[in-house]
């Protein structure tokens, strides 16, 4: 499926192609799918041009694939792409043909993307194609930052906000076209959801105070956020129409950063227990809170839960700088992966997005988790930050 956003009077339109969606399928990953510090797969793409080479060639890398000759590769991508995506995998060690497809409906990046997709769900150890899934992020400029939405590559990106202030912190509602962030447009920090399919959106959080960092359970049904009506910041959860109000956390430091575990009974956060910054878990429906052990890596934050239950990604805080790390769910020892901050899963459980500073500036990028490769996302103007992927 090929989505593709147009502006219209502060209404965000997404037209469907032919190509089927994917991007809310069920994730089923064995835990022993993949582990850290892999090898990337040996493969060759050979007989396309112009754009749908280069898209190909981008979502293979992305997940892990190493781009050789043919005599080199494991895996051969063969086809053309004259008025559409034809194409085949060849494993060339078994001499198979494991797919030979052709695509039609949307535009040939589309179609490409849904060829990527087909071929990655017959690698080993890559899950399903991430290829046409999105993402929303936010863009600053000078002293005003929007949201923005785009294809995961960074291709279609459109503006959802046009505020004129200061707006961050979005998050997907799973399965749906619906975003919460966080605006100053009313003249405070409060939080918005917004219904991209039709354009509307409404205060969801207007308290005395701070109202940021929305995080939404995987069933779509609460809302966890950090709220300081009681006087400094807090861990709050409620119902998706704001009611049931909760406070979880009771704390003189802040809070900040919530994610929920995929099963939706934990909530996991960062918090600062005597003035060391930690990673915490505590049950959706209040009890007490627990430490996430983080061995050998200081200043934990901003944590997400990968979709399969086994990581949280989370950034760490040094005097160097900034670096993304992994760390079981369970906690334990915590590798670090590369520098960055802001890391959100993809759907794959595999390959995270995240921000990278580069020349006074960031940008997004897209790390395959296990093989350590990065890509960045096709640019838009201003400094990216704060990913968040769609579910």
């Amino acid at each position: 499926m090929s989505v593709v956003v147009t502006r219209n009077v502060g209404l965000i339109l997404f037209a469907i192609s032919g190509l089927a969606l994917t991007a809310q399928e069920e994730v089923v990953i064995s835990k022993e799918a993949w582990h850290l510090n892999e090898l990337p797969i040996p493969i060759a793409v050979v007989g396309f041009s112009g754009e749908v080479e280069r898209v190909l060639k981008f979502d293979l890398e992305v997940v892990g694939c190493k781009l050789v000759s043919p005599s080199e590769a494991q895996y051969l991508v063969s086809g053309s792409n004259s008025e559409r995506v034809e194409g085949r995998l060849t494993d060339q060690i078994s001499k198979t043909v494991l797919l030979a497809k052709a695509y039609t409906g949307g535009t040939l990046r589309a179609q490409a993307h849904a060829f990527a997709d087909d071929i990655v769900a017959l690698l080993p150890n890559r899950g399903r194609g991430i290829a046409r899934t999105r993402i929303a992020f936010r863009v600053a400029q000078g002293q005003v930052s929007e949201i923005y939405v785009a294809d995961y590559d960074g291709f279609n990106a459109q503006p959802v906000t046009q505020d004129g202030t200061i707006t961050a912190a979005p998050a997907w509602v799973p399965g749906r076209l619906e975003l919460y962030y966080t605006s100053y447009k009313l003249g405070g920090p409060h939080i918005f959801r917004h219904d991209l399919s039709t354009g509307t959106r409404k205060v969801f959080a207007r308290y005395p105070g701070l109202n940021t960092s929305a995080a939404v359970s995987p069933d779509g049904r609460r809302v966890a956020m950090i709220l300081s009506k009681s006087g400094s910041p807090d861990l709050y959860v409620c119902n998706a129409d704001g009611s049931d109000l909760k406070q979880l956390t009771f704390t003189r430091e802040d809070e900040s950063s919530p994610c929920w575990s995929p099963d939706g009974r934990w909530i996991c956060f960062a918090a600062k227990p005597k003035e060391r910054r930690v990673l915490c878990k505590v049950r959706a429906d209040g009890g007490p809170v627990e430490i996430i052990r983080t061995g050998g890596v200081p200043n934990p934050t901003e944590p997400d839960w990968s979709p399969d239950g086994r990581w949280i990604a989370f950034t760490s805080q040094t005097r160097a700088g900034f670096d993304i790390c992994v760390v079981p769910a369970e906690g334990g020892t915590a590798t670090v992966l590369v520098a960055g901050e802001d890391p959100s899963w993809a759907p794959n459980s595999r390959t995270l997005i995240f921000t990278r500073r580069v020349q006074g500036g960031t940008v997004l990028s897209l790390l395959d988790v296990p093989t350590r490769q990065v890509k960045d996302v096709a640019r838009v103007s201003g400094n990216c930050s704060q990913p968040s992927w769609a579910r």
